[in-house]
């Protein structure tokens, strides 16, 4: 699974967004983990999961539902 984090930070020029991106996986005991690293079969979902970020981005312009400090996921 690939996720993004949204995050808002207001500036002098106003409110931008950043992201973050992780990939989850089970580790051998079956404890979720998570990685910065993305192998030749995540890139694909890796590039639909940013083109989903850019969207929700762009879409709520400056208004955001997240909590200042606090990321979307999505």
């Amino acid at each position: 699974m690939v996720r993004a984090a949204i995050w808002e930070n207001d500036t002098q020029n106003g409110t931008r967004h950043n992201v973050t991106f992780s990939r989850l996986y089970r580790d051998s005991d079956g404890n979720w983990k998570d990685s910065s690293s993305f192998g030749r079969d995540d890139l694909p979902l890796l590039h639909k999961v940013s083109d989903r970020a850019h969207s929700w981005i762009y879409d709520h312009g400056q208004k955001t539902t997240a909590t200042p400090g606090e990321p979307d996921t999505i």
